[in-house]
């Protein structure tokens, strides 16, 4: 039988959920509050739109600490005067024209070299037109933002209402990228218009893309180090390259191609060129990155266009958060609908793009689909390098907040594979122990822990090759073994390595569908699990009260209850708790229901007793 539970216990309980609600709320308030629309017609004076721009990205010390790895701080000399003043005695009097030097309050370090950066990166920006004038101007003003950053933009621009092989497509083509240039020099850019073809068409000499692994795809063209002189130029010089998406046949022709094609080809040439140049410095050179001339390695993937991101079947529409292509490419393929082939006539194709850009630039690299209305999203972009709202909150948080519309960016990263292991034996035991001991920073009590894994296993969901992983298992009561048991998330883990760049959010959804997300339709993801078929399940989980990641954990959990020097947090199923909600809504909201009391007596009668993974 389960002990009753106790006054004490309810009236915490009770105060536990009601302070989580107004948390969420405050959380809502606080994280998805949305600047109100401003009119295209009034301007701002560019250097405050600037610095606005940049705080409202609201970057967390991790995101700062990210920026600053790439882009590096630029070292300040101490200044010395040249006729120091000399020293003033107590003894001597002080004219009474010389005033006490009061120093100015300095920045912080952080903001000081987000504003300031000394190692610049290049990104591929592909201007998906036509776009009017003043469209245009917002888009070349968040350009030039980019740049300050240190985030250099190689430009290729394309017309979409230009028909292929319509006659004067050149010229019409030729005209639309003078426009750029002179929109970006009407914001105070550099630009050098690259009006010659620099990729050429077809597989390089001597690659058969029938023989390419499928995992990576083969760009329909192609460059060699040598024809990007003109962007190593245009670099060298604190230019913006804008090009035409022109190509070389095998006649040596120029020729209009569709610009998807010459940013593949530039995503993999570039990649190559910059290794190729790495390899040649010195070995004191790559000690310090000032010495560098110019990295071409694209850092960002950015498509601008009137389309914004890529519709989500999960979200009624409404764009896509966070992409993991290596699991959802496909996947996302399948549930595009048929009306949206008309209101996002290119999405698939620039999903296509991103997914064969990335395979080339570097795992930290990420992409973008962004609507020309929301060009300052791409500052906190930039910074953050995560998607404006996570793709791992509460269905129902994000399905409320009015920050997300049709003009929220699609975030897309290379991603991980993801898969869901149920039997104990297909457990990688040493890749594991290395994934646990890495992410929890102690030594893991390796015989009793896989000994009660293989017992109480209910499934274990793996990122990568142990990039990351969720354990979770069944708890039974010893007082009531006709009691159900509890669905109790043990490990939650990722490698430091893997931190922040979207690995956490990949597998947390991935538990989401297994778990409390159960039976609804945004569940159905291919992870290799249920998808989606089957009754969602309550998720339980403790942490310790001083654990950092406690914050993040408050914004996912429906509730939680503190126990001495525990936090017992859960996730109610979603599915039962969308029928509580239409009930209550005439009943009256209470926190603690009559059937949550037996719950929650046989969560803390259980949990607690789970003994520690670790060794002492």
């Amino acid at each position: 039988m389960l002990k009753p539970v106790s006054n004490k216990l309810i009236s915490t309980a009770t105060k536990s959920r009601s302070a989580q609600s107004f948390g969420a709320f405050y959380a809502t308030v606080r994280g998805f509050r949305h600047e109100p629309h401003r009119s295209e017609d009034i301007d701002i004076p560019s250097n405050n739109d600037f610095i606005l721009s940049v705080l409202r990205s609201n970057p967390s010390a991790r995101d700062a600490k990210s920026y600053l790895a790439h882009f590096g701080a630029r070292p300040r000399p101490v200044p010395v005067p040249v006729h120091p003043p000399p020293p003033i005695h107590a003894d001597r009097h002080v004219p009474r024209d010389i005033q006490p030097i009061v120093e100015e309050p300095k920045p912080s370090p952080i903001v000081t070299s987000i504003l300031d950066p000394v190692y610049h990166r290049t990104a591929l920006v592909k201007i998906q037109g036509p776009f009017t004038d003043r469209q245009l101007e917002s888009i070349t003003r968040g350009m030039v933002y980019l740049q300050k950053l240190g985030l250099v933009s190689v430009i290729i621009v394309e017309q979409d209402q230009v028909p292929r092989g319509e006659e004067g497509e050149r010229e019409a083509i030729l005209e639309e990228t003078t426009r750029v240039v002179e929109a970006l020099e009407k914001q105070g850019a550099k630009t050098r218009p690259v009006l010659d073809a620099v990729v050429r068409l077809g597989p390089r000499p001597g690659e058969d893309p029938t023989t390419a692994s499928s995992r990576v795809p083969v760009p329909e063209a192609h460059t060699m180090p040598s024809d990007l002189a003109p962007i190593r130029s245009a670099l060298r010089a604190g230019e913006i390259p804008v090009l035409s998406p022109l190509a070389l046949d095998s006649f040596c022709r120029s020729a209009r191609v569709d610009a998807n094609d010459v940013i593949a080809a530039l995503a993999r040439g570039m990649v190559e060129a910059a290794e190729l140049d790495y390899s040649q410095w010195p070995a004191e050179a790559m000690c310090s990155k000032t010495t560098v001339d110019v990295d071409l390695t694209p850092m960002r993937l950015m498509i601008i266009s009137k389309e914004g991101g890529v519709p989500s079947y999960a979200r009624s529409g409404l764009p896509h958060l966070l992409v993991n292509l290596e699991s959802e490419y496909s996947y996302i393929h399948d549930t595009f609908q048929f009306p949206w082939k008309t209101t996002h006539p290119t999405a698939l194709s620039n999903l296509a793009l991103a997914h064969t850009c990335l395979a080339y630039m570097p795992s930290s690299s990420s992409a973008i689909m962004v609507n020309h209305r929301a060009p300052s999203s791409l500052i906190g972009h930039l910074i953050t390098n995560k998607p404006a709202v996570s793709s791992s909150l509460p269905h129902a948080l994000l399905q409320g907040n009015r920050g997300l519309t049709s003009n929220t960016p699609t975030l897309l990263r290379r991603g991980l594979g993801i898969e869901v292991i149920r039997d104990h034996a297909n457990i990688d035991k040493a890749k594991m122990t290395r994934l646990l001991e890495q992410s929890f920073g102690r030594v893991l009590d390796s015989d009793p822990f896989y000994a009660r894994l293989k017992q109480d296993i209910d499934f274990v969901i793996v990122a990568g090759d142990y990039a990351g992983a969720a354990i979770v298992t069944k708890e039974s009561s010893s007082v009531d073994p006709s009691a159900s048991s509890i669905v109790y998330l043990d490990k939650f883990a990722v490698l430091p390595s893997h931190q922040g760049d979207g690995t956490v959010d990949f597998l947390w959804v991935a538990l989401h569908d297994e778990t409390y997300g159960l039976g609804l339709p945004f569940s159905v993801n291919p992870n290799g699990g249920r998808e989606g078929r089957g009754e969602g399940k309550d998720l339980v989980w403790r942490s310790r009260s001083n654990n950092p990641i406690n914050k993040w954990y408050f914004e996912r959990s429906s509730g939680h209850l503190r126990m001495g020097d525990w936090v017992l947090f859960w996730c109610d199923a979603e599915k039962r708790l969308k029928t509580e909600e239409g009930r209550r809504a005439s009943a009256g909201l209470s926190y603690i229901e009559e059937w949550e009391h037996e719950r929650l007596a046989l969560w803390t009668s259980v949990i607690p007793k789970i003994p520690s993974s670790w060794r002492k």
